[in-house]
């Protein structure tokens, strides 16, 4: 839409409600400036980013009551508007996490069946992942399923 709007010549012989027509826009959209957020929302703003990226877990709700901790007193709708406003969304497990992906790259389990009696005989492996205090680290672990001892 910018770039239709930006193609208008106020210079041209052309009137601007021709030039609108042509172009298929409303001639309201040449004259609209959009008004940005006054000082008081950029500060609620700001220390709605703070609280979110403390906590990115909460909603709207728990924002309004670290808010309110933070002796600021602010409606719930404005809160709202403002999180929408800067694409802040809780980060919570969405719905459909159990469902299968791509059943072509599920391998069947081979061990159902198989009775496990000597050590060595059934290896598993495991990888996480450990915070550290200047990055992270990964841990890998073999274990043997026999006597359950690390390799």
């Amino acid at each position: 839409m910018d770039r239709k709007i930006s193609l208008i010549d106020r210079t041209s012989d052309l009137s601007l409600r021709r030039q609108c027509e042509l172009l298929d826009i409303l001639r309201g959209r040449l004259y609209y400036v959009p008004k940005g957020e006054n000082e008081a929302n950029l500060n609620l703003m700001r220390l709605i980013d703070e609280i979110v990226i403390e906590e990115p877990t909460f909603g709207i709700l728990r924002i309004q009551d670290a808010l309110r901790n933070r002796e600021i007193n602010a409606n719930v709708k404005r809160i709202r508007r403002l999180a929408r406003k800067m694409g802040i969304e809780a980060i919570y497990p969405k719905r459909n996490l159990s469902k299968l992906g791509l059943t072509r790259y599920i391998q069947p389990y081979l061990l159902r069946t198989y009775q496990v009696t000597k050590p060595n005989d059934v290896w598993a492996i495991d990888i996480t992942y450990i915070p550290m205090e200047l990055g992270f680290m990964y841990l890998t672990a073999v274990i043997d399923h026999y006597s359950r001892y690390i390799v």
